[in-house]
């Protein structure tokens, strides 16, 4: 017997008349008691089932758009436009009780520029666990789909994972990192999943998040970059429709890129295409700043600069961008600190 029934037949059993005839008055009184207090705990246990187990409910799942606003502007350097185009995205999605679609937000950039740091961010201001929730799913190239033989096992698998975790919880977040690694044509098998309907097989996937990471197309980012430094343009006075169009290109035409020819963007399923500029040894030494504070140490300028000065930066004469962003700081500031 199911526990809500037992739990039911007791109550029946308390307050059922048969069973109180023969019961004095207060023994009535207290029995009557007893039965109400037990509705009152197993609604409370409930309550309380939630509290301490992640749950698909507001309780676990409820956008913070100042956090994510703070967030991106305290922690993320470098990326103005980044930084506009997810705080605007991920809060007008956030908002629609009834959205048409998915949102689809492709990141793309040099090594070490944010992409994955944003991804988490988005995350911890969504998912009270974060990116420790339960419905947050992070597919990498190398780890999920390493071999080229098993492509057809792979796209029936990945179509079962997203159906099965948006049947479970409709607001999931997938991530796939690495997408410059992945198999051509892959990723095609979820694009009924990005598209606009309503359900798919009785299940909607218009409330999930789809976040692809890749470093295709980073190349045209950092030609744009370098063209508007040699101009002697200011870095922030970039916008997105510098880079939109060639980045798309970019992405769509790159053969060993995951959303090679892919029908995603093909049928303009892709939200944003969200560039990551190349930082700056001045960013560089903002992340060193930051990584001491979150260590708890107290940052010390000196050293943010001694770190930054130990990475390789081009253009080899000028030494404007960091070759690898910030993707090494944490291990050299073991070094210095």
């Amino acid at each position: 017997m199911r526990p809500k029934k037992r739990h039911v037949l007791l109550l029946w059993m308390l307050v059922c008349s048969g069973m109180t005839e023969a019961i004095e008055p207060i023994s009535t009184s207290i029995a009557v008691g007893m039965a109400a207090a037990l509705t009152g705990f197993l609604a409370s246990y409930q309550n309380i089932f939630y509290y301490f187990h992640e749950c698909c409910r507001p309780e676990w799942i409820s956008f913070n758009r100042t956090g994510l606003e703070a967030d991106l502007e305290r922690k993320l350097f470098g990326q103005h436009i980044a930084s506009r185009i997810i705080l605007k995205a991920v809060n007008g999605f956030m908002s629609n009780e009834n959205p048409k679609k998915p949102l689809v937000l492709s990141l793309h950039g040099w090594t070490g520029t944010g992409k994955n740091f944003v991804s988490q961010l988005i995350a911890e201001n969504i998912y009270k666990e974060g990116m420790d929730s339960s419905f947050v799913h992070v597919f990498t190239a190398e780890l999920h789909f390493p071999h080229a033989s098993h492509f057809e096992t792979y796209k029936t698998q990945l179509q079962q994972w997203i159906k099965g975790n948006v049947t479970n919880c409709a607001h999931s977040m997938f991530i796939f990192d690495e997408m410059d690694k992945m198999q051509p044509g892959l990723i095609d098998s979820i694009k009924p999943y990005l598209d606009y309907y309503d359900k798919l097989d009785g299940v909607s996937y218009r409330k999930a998040i789809f976040i692809f990471l890749s470093n295709a197309g980073g190349e045209s980012i950092i030609q744009t970059v370098l063209d508007f430094w040699k101009e002697g343009k200011d870095r922030e006075e970039l916008e997105l429709r510098d880079l939109e169009t060639q980045l798309s290109l970019s992405v769509f035409n790159t053969k060993k890129s995951g959303l090679w020819h892919t029908s995603l963007i093909d049928k303009n399923l892709v939200d944003f295409f969200v560039p990551f500029l190349p930082l700056e040894y001045r960013h560089v030494v903002q992340c060193a700043m930051a990584e001491m504070k979150a260590r708890g140490v107290r940052p010390d300028h000196s050293v943010a600069e001694q770190v930054a000065s130990d990475l390789v930066y081009f253009p080899k004469a000028e030494r404007v961008f960091a070759v690898k962003g910030c993707k090494t700081l944490e291990s050299k500031l073991d070094y210095y600190t």
